[in-house]
């Protein structure tokens, strides 16, 4: 069973369709004892930062989802929660992450909307992608690269795509609606 984190945040629905389109049994929770249960949690996220932090902070899921031991996947504004600090709404994170989030620069069109391409993958999260696969972006702040970035992509300047540390994986893109390329990345994140 996966347990998709019911909040404040966005796209839950959306992941849920995506893997039921590969046949993945999951529920929509905020239980304790679901998500932790669970086989693999996967933490989606469409909003805006101070705000989505205070909601988990009411629920406890702050606190719980650093704990958990079986794979988490963290999903745009979900992975930006689960680094360091996020400059929207000067919001204080969980910390799995030992890493920045910063607007872009306004040298662009910001926010980042649509296709672009990833590429320097150190996970096996990737398996059968290939270098310059596109995926699909909506986002306004990035992660800064570090050690624990398994993708870039470049948009105004290169940042993570794509992050891993132990047990918690994330994608600033968003797999579920990536066509083929979100369907291989989630199935892979399935199969860990």
């Amino acid at each position: 069973m996966i347990a998709i984190i019911k909040y404040n945040g966005g796209n839950v629905n959306s992941v849920q369709n995506a893997l039921n389109r590969l046949g993945a049994e999951s529920i929509i929770t905020d239980d304790f004892e679901l998500i932790k249960k669970a086989d693999k949690v996967i933490f989606p996220g469409v909003g805006e930062a101070s705000s989505t932090m205070n909601n988990l902070k009411e629920k406890g899921l702050d606190q719980l989802i650093p704990t958990l031991k079986q794979p988490v996947l963290g999903i745009c504004l979900g992975m930006q929660l689960m680094c360091k600090n996020n400059e929207e709404g000067n919001t204080v994170g969980m910390g799995i992450f030992d890493i920045n989030v910063k607007r872009f620069p306004a040298i662009d069109i910001v926010p980042q909307m649509g296709w672009n391409t990833i590429s320097d993958f150190r996970s096996s999260v990737f398996s059968g992608i290939k270098e310059g696969d596109d995926v699909y972006f909506v986002h306004s702040y990035y992660c800064e690269l570090s050690e624990n970035t398994t993708s870039v992509c470049d948009y105004i300047l290169p940042f993570s795509a794509s992050l891993q540390k132990d047990n918690f994986y994330a994608m600033q893109f968003h797999p579920e609606k990536s066509g083929r390329i979100g369907s291989q990345l989630l199935n892979n994140f399935l199969k860990l």
